[in-house]
């Protein structure tokens, strides 16, 4: 099953069909084209592309973007507490695109010591890859492949701001902030991966 974010918006590719606000049994590339009109032109909040080869949904669905990789992190501290970021009045969870060369785990530490301040943070494992859909400013459409990482931090804390990259603030969140503060003012995908960490841990 792939969840990818179209504009705040999701799209569900599943085996079977799920109970969402519209579905689309898969035909061919055109229930991905009319797919993803529906999601970005009119009121539809959520929709199921269904079939029984996912994976060839999948790889079909990838051909209709310009791919970029990137990787993060959900950073914790002994006081059980995540490093967010606020850029662009959002607050976010650190991240970037990869660069050539470079392991998904290699860049997920080096991004997140770029954009907090923070020294010798400890990769511990893969929690999930997060989609998402944008637009470039010359229409080529793109579809972001975020890596992420549990990490862990008990240092001496230097963060600060990466204020050439748009970030305003760095802080350490616990759960009571999390749902309160954060997740009403961030993205879908990231309000999905620190569910999904936080049910790992159940």
């Amino acid at each position: 099953m792939y969840k990818v974010f179209v504009n705040e918006k999701k799209l569900l590719i599943s085996k079977h069909a799920e109970e969402l606000e519209k579905k689309l049994v898969y035909e061919n590339y055109t229930t991905l084209e009319m797919a993803l009109d529906l999601l970005e032109n009119t009121s539809v909040q959520e929709l199921n592309i269904f079939g029984e080869n996912i994976d060839e949904i999948w790889s079909e669905f990838q051909k209709l973007f310009r791919i970029i990789e990137a990787a993060g992190g959900l950073v914790n501290n002994p006081q059980g507490e995540t490093l967010f970021i606020k850029r662009l009045g959002k607050w976010d969870l650190p991240k970037g695109k990869m660069e050539k060369g470079e392991s998904r785990e290699e860049s997920a530490v080096r991004e997140i010591e770029e954009e907090t301040g923070l020294k010798e943070v400890e990769l511990v494992k893969f929690i999930n890859t997060t989609y998402h859909i944008y637009i470039e400013r010359n229409g080529e459409k793109i579809l972001k492949c975020t890596h992420w990482f549990e990490m862990n931090f008990d240092g001496e804390d230097t963060s600060k701001p990466q204020i050439e990259e748009g970030i305003t603030e760095v802080a350490w969140k616990n759960i009571s902030q999390i749902e309160n503060e954060v997740f009403p003012s961030t993205f879908k995908n990231i309000e999905l991966i620190v569910k999904e960490f936080w049910d790992s841990k159940k």
